[in-house]
């Protein structure tokens, strides 16, 4: 019976699901700034209207989303723990990018070390969140876990995923040649997305059976 009231209440959806993935939907636009900035695409304007305009799509975006993954995970309950993944590695992701192009942005280094230590802040600042968010929110393992054992497993499965992504983008953007179109700055984030995607890939699997193993 225990077990029962707890799977239920994985698969309801609260007003903390609905006020975790309205901020995430905010925070999406907002990281999205810099990136933005620095990839200088021509078909898209950052002005306070956008800005706002964007907001507002992210938030009815996230909200449906959300409701829709809850009425699904009714049937296949793994399906609404995977969405707010998902949100929460849309999070962490455009954490990672936003804060990767801002330094990018303020010094106009786009390869090189510098790269790798714009990526190694950027990864752990994100992960760091992540840590908290995938504790409380995806995962609801709650107090009653040992938090410092949860927090260094946590680390480790970061570490790897850290090397993935600065392995992977690193090769990208110091070994591959873009085509023409890519800038600099464009075909850097392209080295971060497709590192990020792999390492987005390992560090669920590594939180979930790992970690956050109940």
């Amino acid at each position: 019976m225990k077990n029962e009231t707890v799977l239920k209440q994985d698969i309801l959806l609260t007003r903390k699901d609905i006020l975790a993935v309205s901020f995430i939907g905010i925070c999406f636009v907002i990281f999205s700034i810099p990136i933005l900035k620095n990839l200088n695409l021509p078909f898209i304007r950052i002005d306070i209207s956008n800005i706002l305009l964007y907001i507002l799509c992210f938030l009815i975006f996230a909200n449906i989303a959300i409701w829709i993954a809850a009425q699904i995970g009714k049937k296949i309950s793994v399906i609404f723990q995977i969405a707010k993944f998902a949100a929460v590695g849309a999070f962490n992701t455009f954490l990672n990018w936003g804060v990767v192009n801002l330094l990018m942005a303020i010094t106009q280094i786009f390869t090189g070390p510098m790269f790798i230590l714009f990526n190694g802040i950027a990864f752990l600042a994100a992960n760091t969140a992540s840590y908290f968010w995938n504790k409380y929110w995806t995962f609801s393992s709650g107090s009653n876990d040992k938090a410092t054992g949860n927090f260094l497993q946590f680390f480790a499965v970061t570490l790897i995923g850290l090397g993935v992504l600065e392995l992977v983008s690193y090769v990208i953007v110091a070994y591959v040649t873009h085509p023409s179109v890519f800038t600099p700055a464009r075909w850097a984030n392209v080295g971060v997305a497709l590192g990020t995607l792999l390492a987005l890939v390992w560090n669920f699997i590594g939180y979930k059976f790992i970690v956050f193993k109940k």
